[in-house]
């Protein structure tokens, strides 16, 4: 256990921390909220090509449910033959339904790298773990734009948060599928049920946090409507980006 934890430290916190320090110390007026939204707006550009490629992955799975349900209800008394038959279906279409989870399970260490700058502070432990060359800011100024206290738990980060999940979760769902979910289709009810369960558990949550995570959420989610936004609207990139 100590080990993993190490690695996590070394791998992903201190990394983290450091390029949030490292931004804070330059940023003019050393706004904590503008370096946050730096940091996320680098990590997303860095991610670019994976969750765009995950996105499109997504589009091209979420396009082929009338083919995946043809097969389901076509071997629907044989599992090992349905199996093989969505399998060649995907390797087919070169789509891989897993594809959207890696973006996602590298952003949790970002997360959980922000609770704990803003659970603790800067104390000496954090102090610690700053590289050679990135200067000690001494005292984190925790307030965005004078008047947000990144420290302190926030209902308008939480609303506002939500309300941009409900729109990227919005884009993700084609109309055909928030139709076919009056029919007893369970993938289709579940897939549109995920565009209000989504904003709700973030409601939920996010609230609850310090409003510097809410804040990270609220850049990465609109990064995540405009790379939608580009993909639906420019053909191209959903080859060109996607390779």
């Amino acid at each position: 256990m100590q080990f993993l934890a190490s690695l996590y430290t070394a791998v992903f916190y201190q990394p983290v921390f450091n390029v949030l320090i490292l931004l804070y110390n330059v940023v003019p007026g050393k706004d904590l909220g503008v370096s946050i939204i730096l940091l996320t707006a680098l990590f997303r550009v860095v991610m670019l090509p994976l969750s765009i490629k995950a996105a499109v992955t997504q589009k091209k799975f979420t396009e082929l449910q009338p083919r995946v349900k043809e097969i389901q209800e076509k071997f629907k008394t044989n599992k090992d033959q349905q199996a093989r038959e969505l399998l060649a279906l995907y390797q087919k279409e070169k789509v891989n339904p897993f594809a959207g989870i890696l973006p996602l399970l590298i952003q949790i260490p970002i997360l959980l790298a922000l609770f704990q700058v803003f659970g603790k502070g800067l104390q000496a432990e954090q102090i610690s773990n700053l590289y050679w060359f990135v200067q000690n800011p001494v005292h984190l100024n925790p307030m965005f734009l004078g008047f947000l206290d990144l420290q302190a738990r926030s209902l308008w980060i939480g609303v506002v948060a939500a309300v941009l999940q409900f729109i990227q979760s919005k884009q993700m769902v084609p109309r055909q599928s928030i139709k076919s979910a009056k029919q007893s289709d369970f993938a289709s009810n579940l897939q549109t049920s995920m565009v209000y369960f989504s904003p709700l558990l973030t409601l939920a949550i996010l609230p609850q946090l310090p409003a510097a995570v809410g804040l990270y959420w609220i850049t990465t989610s609109v990064f995540s409507i405009w790379q939608q936004w580009y993909i639906t609207r420019t053909p191209k990139a959903q080859t060109s980006l996607a390779k």
